[in-house]
């Protein structure tokens, strides 16, 4: 079993009014390899109160799904003896309404470009080789949301 550390700090800034929502959302996140990435809400959730620079949490779930999806899809296309010389994706989630007042990211399409280093499969097999890799991609398996490979 693996174990997964991120660190995220936030503090009021001066000036601020945190009980009027007037505050910053902009706040530091540190993973265990060392790096460290501006975090924010979405713009698209709180406004001028977010930092539009930042990552926010909707944006590094997309790039999960799209990051799981692409070293799985590369794994199951390695064992299947396909060489694979580059591997690119503009996943794209979409947030919806799931309940009055309660929403979420429902679907994910992933759209990846290879370029392949040898023999490409056909497109049946190719098909199969992102439905394998989703089926093993641990951070597909770990949400709701539909996510489609285009």
């Amino acid at each position: 079993m693996a174990r997964y550390v991120a660190e995220v700090e936030w503090a009021l800034g001066e000036g601020e009014d945190f009980a009027a929502g007037r505050y910053g959302r902009g706040h530091r996140l540190r993973f265990d390899g060392g790096v460290v990435l501006p975090g924010s809400a979405s713009p698209h959730v709180v406004g001028k109160w977010a930092d539009p620079a930042a990552v926010d949490p909707e944006e590094m779930l997309v790039a999960a799904l799209s990051s799981c999806h692409m070293l799985s899809f590369l794994h199951v296309a390695r064992l299947a003896g396909f060489d694979v010389g580059a591997y690119r994706d503009r996943a794209e989630g979409t947030m919806a309404e799931i309940a009055p007042g309660r929403q979420a990211v429902t679907r994910v399409v992933l759209h990846p470009a290879i370029d392949w280093a040898g023999s490409a499969p056909d497109a049946d097999r190719l098909a199969a080789l992102h439905a394998e890799a989703h089926a093993v991609c641990f951070i597909a398996n770990s949400v709701r949301a539909e996510v489609i490979v285009a």
